[in-house]
């Protein structure tokens, strides 16, 4: 006998349901994202739903996979049919069209913002009452202190993590990119466990109660804090941070052969609407509409940030140095 589990999919998540007597959309929407955007998912995807229905008459149904960004990108182009992808950097997408052709390689020019409805940042979660005396970057390489960051090799918030902390040490006074390069090392060299994404380096942290700092997006210290209690965890944010962009993209491809072109084109022009902007700074992702994001002031303050196009001119760039095979990173973590 099949039980409930072995007939759903791994991973997917129904969001926006259907009514018997209406009009159906061809397939389901399915929305291929990064790790810790489901909470801001659980919100969109509804309020979208009743947007489009109020608009045309249809009932839609719309599907959510999350994993680490880079999983997620090697999984479309290995045949996840996503008729849209939303990701947290353009590295995974360019995969996407450069590897399997399934959208067309100038992507970012097709929506506002090179196609980033709204952006986060990397903050520190510590243990409550901050025991570890955590202020900045500084204090995660002394020793006895212990990290949890996601894979920078399957992970974007790894990634970000990683470029936060290699940018933070060239900027020390007489920081150099050997130096930088050491501070890294001795980081990572506090890192007990590399999870292959952000959210299983929460569970790591708040429900194993491994390590002694999570390092992760804005918007999961929010979700962390309500689903296990503002009275476990402080924030602490660090002097530097790195604006780390949210681009979205319809899987062209893929969208047209499920009949969901038209929809897929709808539901990421929502998330430029005033009604999806709200939603994001709502769960402490930043929108990308200055005037929306002034609004949350009080909950998502001015940050001191740089971003990789900034310190490395692309993302390709900054992968071919760090996260390529064989690159920084891997010999870091071949050194520990």
């Amino acid at each position: 006998m099949r039980t409930l589990k072995t007939l759903l999919k791994p991973l997917l998540i129904v969001t926006a349901g259907l009514g018997f007597g209406q009009a159906l959309a061809a397939e389901p929407l399915l929305n291929v994202s990064y790790d810790v955007a489901r909470g801001v998912y659980k919100d969109f995807n509804p309020a979208f739903a009743a947007d489009w229905k109020a608009k045309t008459g249809q009932e839609i149904k719309i599907e959510q996979s999350h994993g680490g960004s880079s999983k997620q990108a090697r999984a479309v182009i290995d045949g996840l049919q996503a008729d849209v992808v939303t990701m947290n950097n353009p590295l995974d997408i360019d995969a996407i069209a450069e590897r399997a052709g399934l959208l067309p390689k100038d992507w970012q020019k097709k929506l506002p913002n090179n196609s980033a409805p709204s952006w986060s940042a990397i903050l520190f979660v510590v243990r409550k009452g901050n025991p570890k005396g955590i202020k900045d970057w500084n204090d995660l390489v002394k020793p006895g202190v212990k990290l949890v960051i996601p894979n920078p090799k399957t992970s974007g918030n790894g990634r970000y993590s990683y470029l936060a902390a290699w940018e933070y040490a060239k900027r020390q006074p007489g920081g150099s990119e050997a130096s930088a390069k050491d501070f890294v090392s001795r980081l990572f060299a506090n890192v007990p466990v590399l999870d292959t994404g952000g959210r299983g380096a929460t569970t790591t942290f708040a429900q194993r109660d491994i390590g002694d700092v999570l390092l992760t997006f804005e918007n999961e210290v929010r979700l962390i804090k309500e689903e296990l209690g503002p009275e476990k965890f402080d924030v602490v944010i660090p002097s530097l941070t790195v604006r780390a962009d949210n681009p979205v993209a319809v899987v062209e491809k893929y969208a047209a052969r499920k009949g969901n072109a038209a929809l897929a084109r709808a539901y990421l022009e929502y998330h430029y609407s005033d009604a999806g902007q709200e939603i994001f700074a709502k769960n402490d992702l930043r929108p990308s509409n200055e005037a929306v994001l002034k609004k949350y002031a009080a909950n998502l303050p001015p940050l001191n940030l740089f971003s990789v196009e900034q310190s490395y001119g692309s993302w390709a760039a900054a992968q071919k140095i760090h996260f390529a095979d064989g690159a920084l990173f891997d010999q870091i973590i071949s050194a520990r």
